[in-house]
């Protein structure tokens, strides 16, 4: 206890407890005074606007006076006359373009529309800025007329893509009014608030019409909201569903408003992103498939159309985020550089991921494409189904190994934009397969002869084969195996290590021999003859003529046997249907020697009648006489 006491009486050691609880009692001030100059400045804005609200008016009538007396000045009418004039102008020179340029008639409606939309917002575009252009505008009267042009130029942009969603049935008719409307007050409202700083409109009066527009918008969100359709019967539902969504909606509007501009951009594309990525794909699908009408849904064409206008909306999506990141002022990721480095490496992330995704799925649509083409030649002329048997055999594994590269390739340029240094993941890699190459030699052996198995041609998918003990057609392959269904039904995956010696009976041709027993006194050139004739019936059947290389021939007696001779016959077919062909000769050729009167030969044992039973007597016979004697010579027995 003394020396507690002592060590508690210590200057250093009192020193070091008191700097130690200044430090545990900083973070908190810290934090409080953050909160309470959070707190001042907000309380300040808020005033500020506040007090600016009374000058809205007054300083909008003074800026259209400024600029109505500047026109006037210099010879021209009122800003909106102006605006009307060049409107009127691009909407003849639209007109006009309607009426020579666009006379072609295309079959699929979406595409006539889209020619027909964004061909006429061309030539309006191109004339009322060329119209605008050409005058030497006052600069008040130039930035206002400029400033409007814009945003009704970007506003019918928009209108032509929701109809064009809406044509392709994206959109229904409810959502593309509602957002004809959205986008019609919002250009009218980014083009208005962005004149304030150009017509001298003090700043605290433009954040306050800023304010008034964002309200109007979000009042035709929630009539958006509240009065799209839905079941009637699951009104409950509907309404707690219409209900979050406000409240969601709400959320936003008031991180706009506090500036938050980074999360108010994240919480809109949780909202948009998902139904607008999908509206594209079907208008894209739609507008597709009316250009190239035989191309089915994988197609690489189609694949590239639909896939290629989500790429584009989402990377247009992660610039523009970038770029609200960049500028927005209440981003605390600036604070610290590795959460800033991280947001910017998960963006660009995002872009790599769309990249790769793309790649792989036109390389998988185009390989998809050229199998279906290799399936439908497989029953083709032999040089063209060998290529596309060799075809399905490379592809898949072509396609698998494509897969593996694009996953490595974007696994690791997501992991070195995120600051992950990937040097020693691709050396420990490396390490890695030198150790499997040495601990696993089978496996090393089964790919490396699978390699020259498919090198050397010596089989493909749809092929039978036999190897040693295993036989069947050949189904698929992996890097190690190849998986062959017996022509019973069982499955045999077999490592290309152990296949050996491989015998192939699918390639090119197939000759079928089969012997027939007939008798010793059969007419052979009768015989000859019948099967030549079963052979021309063969080759002008339409079912299996064509697969007939050269048709069935008696080839002669081919030996003598024990009880009849033996007639060799063959035929050569296209591989895998000699069985086929070979039963049905077996048929014709019983049908043709019945009425024909040849039998065939059978095997007989002949018995001899007459020659045993004369045998037999004369044995008996003489069995009798022997008894005889032996009793005469034998003496009386006694009485």
């Amino acid at each position: 206890m003394s020396e507690l006491l002592r060590l508690m009486n210590d200057p250093e050691l009192r020193q070091w407890l008191e700097k130690r609880q200044a430090a545990e009692q900083q973070p908190t001030a810290a934090t409080a005074t953050l909160i309470e100059s959070g707190e001042a400045r907000a309380r300040a804005r808020y005033q500020a606007l506040r007090a600016a609200i009374p000058n809205v008016p007054v300083q909008l009538a003074d800026a259209a006076r400024r600029v109505r007396e500047q026109a006037r000045n210099s010879g021209f009418a009122p800003a909106f006359v102006m605006l009307t004039i060049l409107v009127c102008i691009g909407l003849a020179g639209e007109w006009f373009f309607k009426k020579t340029v666009l006379k072609a008639r295309f079959q699929n409606p979406l595409v006539a529309h889209t020619i027909g939309e964004f061909g006429p917002w061309i030539a309006f575009t191109l004339v009322s800025s060329g119209i605008f252009l050409a005058i030497d505008w006052p600069p008040l009267l130039h930035v206002v007329i400029l400033f409007y042009l814009l945003a009704f130029i970007a506003a019918r942009l928009v209108f032509a893509c929701c109809k064009l969603s809406r044509d392709a049935g994206a959109l229904s008719p409810f959502g593309y009014h509602r957002a004809c409307l959205f986008i019609a007050v919002l250009a009218f409202a980014g083009a208005t608030t962005s004149l304030t700083k150009p017509l001298s409109i003090d700043g605290d009066v433009g954040t306050v019409i800023s304010h008034g527009f964002s309200i109007l918008l979000l009042l035709i969100v929630f009539e958006a909201v509240w009065r799209r359709p839905g079941d009637a019967t699951a009104s409950r539902q509907l309404a707690l569903v219409n209900t979050l969504y406000s409240v969601y909606a709400i959320g936003l509007w008031l991180l706009w408003v506090t500036n938050f501009l980074g999360l108010f951009w994240l919480g809109v594309y949780a909202v948009i992103l998902p139904g607008l990525l999908s509206a594209v794909g079907r208008t894209a699908e739609a507008f597709a498939k009316g250009r190239w009408p035989s191309d089915n849904k994988n197609s690489a064409r189609m694949v590239l159309a639909v896939r290629g206008a989500r790429a584009l909306v989402i990377a247009a999506a992660v610039g523009w985020i970038t770029v609200i990141w960049h500028y927005d002022p209440n981003i605390l990721a600036r604070e610290n550089p590795a959460i800033d480095a991280a947001v910017r490496g998960a963006l660009k992330s995002v872009v790599i991921l769309i990249l790769a995704d793309l790649c792989w799925q036109l390389s998988k649509a185009f390989i998809d494409e050229r199998l279906s083409v290799a399936d439908s030649d497989a029953s083709s002329p032999s040089a063209e189904a060998a290529r596309a048997g060799r075809l399905r055999t490379l592809l898949p594994i072509f396609r698998n190994a494509l897969a593996a590269i694009v996953i490595a390739a974007a696994v690791l340029t997501v992991l070195s934009e995120m600051g992950v240094q990937i040097g020693p993941l691709i050396a420990g890699a490396g390490i890695f397969g030198v150790a499997i190459g040495f601990g696993s030699q089978t496996l090393v052996k089964d790919i490396v002869s699978g390699i020259f198995y498919l090198m050397d041609d010596a089989f493909r998918v749809g092929e039978y084969i036999q190897s040693g003990s295993y036989k069947g057609t050949v189904e698929s392959f992996s890097l190690r195996s190849v998986r062959l269904r017996h022509h019973r039904g069982p499955v045999f995956t077999v490592p290309f290590g152990e296949l050996g010696a491989v015998q192939n009976m699918s390639r090119d041709w197939a000759i079928d021999k089969f012997m027939l027993r007939v008798p010793f006194n059969t007419d052979v050139a009768k015989a000859k003859k019948i099967a030549k004739q079963i052979g021309e019936q063969l080759k002008e059947d339409p079912e299996i003529g064509p697969q007939i290389l050269e048709t069935l021939k008696m080839k002669g007696v081919e030996q003598i046997g024990d009880f009849g001779i033996e007639l060799s016959f063959a035929f050569t077919v296209l591989p895998g249907r000699q069985t086929y062909i070979r039963r049905r000769a077996y048929t014709m050729i019983r049908d043709a020697f019945m009425e024909n009167g040849i039998e065939f030969a059978q095997p007989t044992v002949q018995v001899g009648g007459e020659e045993k039973s004369d045998t037999a007597a004369a044995a008996l016979t003489m069995h009798k006489k022997r008894t005889a004697e032996q009793l005469a010579q034998s003496p009386a027995p006694p009485t």
